[in-house]
C-alpha cells in the first residue's frame, strides 16, 4: 500500500472500530479536555509520569495523559440505572516515554468509561467486558487470520509462578506467543519478588480487578498491548492503594471526596490504543507507520535501512 492507501485504511479502521465499540458497550461519544487545571488533581499520573505543565492566564495547566478520573466525574451527570457509558477520542503527550516501535511521546486512544452496579465489581464482569472488546477487534480479521475466539485470562501472580526467573515483559512474550490473545489480571500489587507486574496509578483502577489486553503480532514477533483497563476503585480499594503508595487520601481533591462519599457511580473503563490497533490490524512493524510523531534520528535511519516508511 502507498501512503494514501494506508491513510484511508487507518481512517476506516478508526471509524469502524469506534462505532462497533460504542454499540457493544452502550457508549456515547463526548468531548474531552486536552488539558486540565493542576489544582483539580484530575490528571492521571499513570503511576510514574511527569505531565507537560504550562502557565496561562487561567492558572497552571497540564496536558492530559489519560482521562480515567475525568470520565468518572463526567458520568456523575448520567442516569446510573442504564449501564450507559462514554468514550473520548483522546490525544495526549507523555514526555517520559522512551520511543520505540510500540511507544511514542504522542498517544492517541479511545478513552472509555461505563456505569455499572456495585454488584458488578467482579472478576466475571471484567472478563465479560474484555471478551466483548476482543470480539470487536477480532471482527477486523479475515477467517484465516482471526485470533482465537476466547481470550486467555491469567492473573499476574499465576503468570509469575509460570515464569519466575524472567522479567515481566518476558513473561508477556512467552504467554502471548503461546496463547495469541491474553488478558493479564491484577496489576499493581507486588508479586513474590516484591515488584508489581507493571506500575499502575493507585487512584483509579482497582488492582484486584484490572488488567492488560495483549495480542501476538506476527509482524514484530512480539505481543502488542492494545488496552489497559479495569473496574474502578471503590472507597476501600482507593484507601488501601493510596496508603500503599504513600499518598494522602485526605488531600483536598473533589475526585477523592466523591468516591469516599459515594457521589460518583461505580464504573469500568480503560484506554484502547488507536495507533496500536491499526498497527496490529495492518501488520505493521513500527507505530510510526500509522502515526505521525517525532522520532530519534538513529531510529529514523534504522527504519530507512529496514524499509519501514514512517508517516
Amino acid at each position: 500500500m502507498n501512503r494514501e492507501e494506508i491513510e484511508e485504511k487507518i481512517k476506516w479502521i478508526k471509524d469502524t472500530f469506534e462505532r462497533k465499540l460504542a454499540y457493544e458497550l452502550n457508549l456515547l461519544r463526548v468531548s474531552g479536555p486536552i488539558f486540565v487545571s493542576v489544582e483539580s488533581n484530575i490528571n492521571d499520573d499513570l503511576g510514574n509520569s511527569n505531565p507537560v505543565t504550562f502557565n496561562t492566564q487561567s492558572g497552571k495547566l497540564q496536558v492530559v495523559q489519560s482521562l480515567a478520573k475525568w470520565k468518572r466525574m463526567r458520568l456523575k451527570d448520567f442516569d446510573s440505572s442504564k449501564y450507559q457509558g462514554i468514550y473520548v477520542d483522546m490525544n495526549a503527550i507523555r514526555p517520559d516515554e522512551t520511543p520505540d516501535n510500540l511507544h511514542s511521546i504522542y498517544v492517541d486512544q479511545w478513552d472509555w468509561e461505563k456505569i455499572i452496579n456495585e454488584s458488578d465489581r467482579t472478576k466475571n464482569y471484567l472478563e465479560e467486558t474484555v471478551s466483548i472488546i476482543h470480539k470487536v477487534i477480532n471482527s477486523f480479521f479475515d477467517i484465516n487470520k482471526k485470533y482465537p475466539e476466547n481470550v486467555y485470562f491469567i492473573n499476574s501472580k499465576d503468570l509469575y509462578d509460570l515464569y519466575p526467573a524472567v522479567s515481566p515483559k518476558s513473561r508477556e512474550y512467552l504467554i502471548c506467543k503461546e496463547q495469541k490473545v491474553v488478558f493479564i489480571e491484577r496489576i499493581g500489587w507486588p508479586l513474590p519478588d516484591g515488584k508489581p507486574h507493571d506500575l499502575r496509578a493507585a487512584d483509579y483502577d482497582d488492582w484486584q480487578l484490572n488488567g492488560d489486553l495483549l495480542y501476538w503480532s506476527d509482524a514484530i514477533q512480539a505481543p502488542i498491548e492494545i488496552s489497559s483497563m479495569g473496574i474502578r476503585v471503590d472507597r476501600d480499594s482507593l484507601f488501601d492503594q493510596l496508603n500503599y503508595v504513600g499518598k494522602n487520601i485526605f488531600k483536598k481533591c473533589e475526585y477523592y471526596e466523591d468516591i469516599l462519599d459515594k457521589n460518583v457511580p461505580y464504573t469500568i473503563g480503560g484506554g484502547i490504543g488507536q495507533s496500536r490497533l491499526c498497527m496490529l490490524i495492518l501488520q505493521k512493524k513500527h507505530i510510526g507507520e500509522v502515526q505521525a510523531s517525532v522520532w530519534p534520528k538513529e531510529m529514523i535511519d534504522k527504519c530507512k535501512r529496514d524499509g519501514i516508511e514512517l508517516l
